[in-house]
């Protein structure tokens, strides 16, 4: 069997395995914020070790407590508005904005008993972890539940999903056919403009395919997936930019074949806040 097979055969079965996972923890909103609450923790973990790699020492446990607060205070409110139950969400938020108010200067003055000649970017990269991976995966709880009007219901979250991959899945095939323009080749070198473009065309067919299905005005369901389209596309350089940065191919090893969480789910990442954007004030 050849290595190129071998590796087709390997990214097949790990990307089964993981359409199963998330579609099984799709069925329930509890379910959905744990998936959302793993790929948090496993994406912090993964984004610190690559800051390692250019010399940085984030601080782990400041940066995940951080994120886990932080995941926490939106997805209980997202579960309480799915339950039509807001009793005691006064206190957590209370709770919540006095840990975030101190969680940034905790960062420094806990810098200040570390022996470390990169401060500044020790403190720098892990508050960026949570903003880039934390934030975006808490707004993920709200999305799915606009969309359907505050009712938990899998296929919304599934055909965001659905038009994240298709964009991939049609830039690769028409970046591999027809790419012949750079899209930014001191980033990523093997994207095209054909590809990018590729990309767009397959998740407006999916997105389509999700109004047809969940019965959703068409109009909506397109704007969504040209945003999320040409978002991801950023949110994967963006993520090719920090491995470039610390010399590393994958973000980390937990998918045989396919890398990291983050390699997985960095388009998401970038598309997230600009689609809760364009949900919350265009559908709800």
């Amino acid at each position: 069997m050849s290595d190129k097979l071998k590796n087709f055969l390997v990214r097949t079965a790990s990307g089964a395995v993981l359409l199963a996972i998330v579609a099984g923890a799709s069925l329930s909103i509890y379910t959905y914020a744990l998936l959302l609450f793993a790929i948090m923790v496993i994406g912090l973990v993964e984004f610190y070790k690559m800051a390692r790699h250019n010399g940085s020492k984030p601080q782990f446990v400041t940066g995940i407590a951080t994120g886990i607060v932080l995941f926490n205070a939106f997805a209980l409110p997202a579960i309480g508005i799915h339950n039509n139950n807001f009793e005691g969400l006064e206190i957590l938020l209370s709770a919540t904005v006095v840990f975030i108010a101190a969680s940034t200067p905790l960062c420094l003055i806990i810098e200040l008993f570390r022996v470390s000649e990169t401060p500044l970017r020790n403190i720098a990269t892990t508050i960026l972890g949570v903003l880039y991976i934390t934030i975006p995966l808490s707004l993920m709880m709200y999305i799915p539940l606009l969309l359907a009007g505050n009712e938990w219901q899998p296929w919304y979250f599934l055909f965001y999903l659905f038009i994240v991959w298709a964009n991939d899945v049609f830039a690769y095939l028409v970046g591999v056919t027809m790419g012949k323009h750079r899209l930014c080749e001191r980033i990523s070198p093997k994207k095209s403009w054909e590809g990018f473009f590729g990309g767009i065309l397959g998740a407006i067919g999916v997105g389509a395919l999700g109004a047809y299905f969940l019965d959703g005005r068409y109009e909506i369901w397109i704007c969504l997936a040209v945003i999320i389209a040409i978002t991801g596309v950023l949110g994967d350089l963006v993520e090719s930019m920090f491995k470039r940065e610390a010399g590393v191919k994958d973000s980390g090893n937990i998918m045989p074949g396919h890398g990291g969480v983050l390699d997985r789910f960095d388009a998401l990442l970038v598309s997230a806040p600009f689609a809760f954007i364009f949900v919350l004030f265009f559908i709800s």
